[in-house]
């Protein structure tokens, strides 16, 4: 009898199993991320903390809604690291009507699990592109298909030193594409042809050229299109059921909007000038103790979003090397060419600093030649007035007493007492000079006054 019930059991067990195993699925959340705007290192630690916490609430799917032009190649890279090895799968979604994912955009689509897109949206355009680098690719010049070469062949090098670099960030990134396209099943010759020649598709294209594989309308059209779906992840199989599963949005948090906001390139950029003005400030009038405060948690900010961001070191150089030369210019006489030097590396570094031309990540030229006005009137003010006071006569301690009358109050052979600002003095000076004569302090030696006749 014991054996027939053990038997039940298991039967039970069996038949029970998968059911109690979707019925799991069904309950287990959809966590929903937005990115909105420019792919930066913002952008990559909001989707690293997503799916930690998707993880943890051990989530059957993460929806990565975007809408972007672009960004950066390090955190697009970032991030695509942390969908590749997540454990919870990831569905970028192109949403809402009329959102891109353009360039960076695009490698992160094909890098998810699941790529969706909504009606009148539109992705492609991911030609890799990057300052100093003339003849690169670009829309309107795109990089030469060498006779449309097949998936895996490499474009000929040009002889010019920038198309050849051109050359090889293209082929590069034609690579990394193809691979993600062949891991996720997905058109592999589109995606190559999508950075070499910088072209785009709309949604239905899109999908009927298997580049992505659900157009939705919206967020609970495509959780509805998604159910029953089943998804490799590793060696096993995952089927979806997210009909009516919980739908938990993961907004960003103060840390988030904190990064974003502070590694924009034109704030750090501000930053970095407040800081350093603070500092002038400080160093030309000592004990103001504000100004050194806030220049100095300005200029940490500022290093902090420096070192996320794609620097140009020569440009940082030059932007310190401008400041030295407008600070030197109000100490030294160079009749102006520090000065118009200082300005002129200033705004060179300046232009220089992003070593990026990614949508967004640029530093705009205005505000470029603002800063290098206000900079310069800022030095030249705040040194100007430091060099002034350095040249005024001492006025106070013994050093102040040059140039002061007295009355000699005791006089004999050279040496004797005089009576200078109210007080006694051991002087020095004339034979001639008698007891009354009025005096004037020519110098102070080893303490004591060396006058003269007034």
């Amino acid at each position: 009898m014991s054996r027939a019930v053990r038997l039940l059991c298991l039967l039970a067990l069996w038949f029970t199993g998968p059911w109690a195993a979707a019925n799991d699925i069904a309950r287990s959340d959809v966590v929903v991320l937005q990115v909105d705007g420019a792919v930066g290192p913002a952008s990559a630690d909001y989707l690293r903390r997503g799916l930690a916490v998707a993880q943890k609430r051990q989530a059957q799917l993460l929806v990565l809604q975007i809408d972007t032009p672009g960004g950066l190649d390090s955190s697009m890279r970032m991030m695509i690291k942390d969908i590749l090895s997540s454990p919870v799968p990831v569905a970028s979604f192109v949403a809402p009507g009329g959102a891109r994912a353009a360039s960076a955009g695009t490698f992160i689509l094909y890098a998810s699990h699941i790529a969706a897109m909504t009606p009148a949206s539109t992705l492609g355009a991911a030609t890799p592109v990057a300052i100093g680098m003339p003849g690169g690719p670009s829309p309107n010049n795109p990089a030469p298909a060498a006779g449309q070469p097949a998936p895996g062949a490499s474009a000929p090098a040009p002889a010019d030193t920038g198309d050849a670099l051109s050359a090889k960030r293209v082929s590069d990134a034609a690579a990394y594409i193809r691979g993600l396209a062949q891991l996720r099943g997905r058109n592999a010759e589109w995606a190559e042809k999508a950075v070499r020649e910088a072209v785009s598709l709309s949604a239905p294209e899109a999908l009927q050229l298997k580049v992505v594989d659900v157009v939705a309308t919206d967020l609970p059209d495509l959780l509805d299109k998604l159910e029953g779906r089943e998804l490799r992840m590793g060696a096993s199989v995952r089927r979806l059921s997210t009909r009516e599963a919980p739908v938990v949005t993961f907004d960003e948090d103060w840390r988030s909007r904190l990064l974003s906001v502070i590694t924009n390139p034109s704030l750090a950029l501000l930053l970095m000038m407040a800081g350093v003005y603070g500092l002038i400030f400080e160093f030309s009038n000592p004990g103001m103790v504000a100004p050194g405060v806030v220049g100095a948690i300005c200029l940490v900010l500022a290093l902090f979003a420096l070192q996320m961001l794609p620097v140009d070191y020569a440009g940082l150089a030059l932007i310190l090397l401008g400041i030295a030369f407008l600070v030197a210019e109000a100490f030294l006489p160079s009749f102006g060419v520090l000065g118009l030097g200082g300005l002129a590396a200033f705004a060179f570094g300046c232009v220089m600093l992003i070593d990026s031309d990614s949508p967004g990540w640029g530093i705009p030229l205005p505000l470029v030649g603002g800063l290098a006005l206000v900079t310069a009137a800022f030095v030249l003010l705040v040194a100007g007035m430091a060099a002034k006071a350095r040249r005024r006569p001492v006025v106070t301690g013994l050093q102040g007493l040059v140039g002061a009358a007295g009355e000699l109050v005791e006089f004999s052979g050279g040496q004797g007492w005089a009576l200078v600002q109210g007080e006694h003095w051991k002087v020095r000076g004339p034979v001639q000079l008698r007891v009354g004569d009025r005096v004037r302090v020519s110098r102070l030696q080893d303490g004591v006054l060396e006058v003269v006749a007034a």
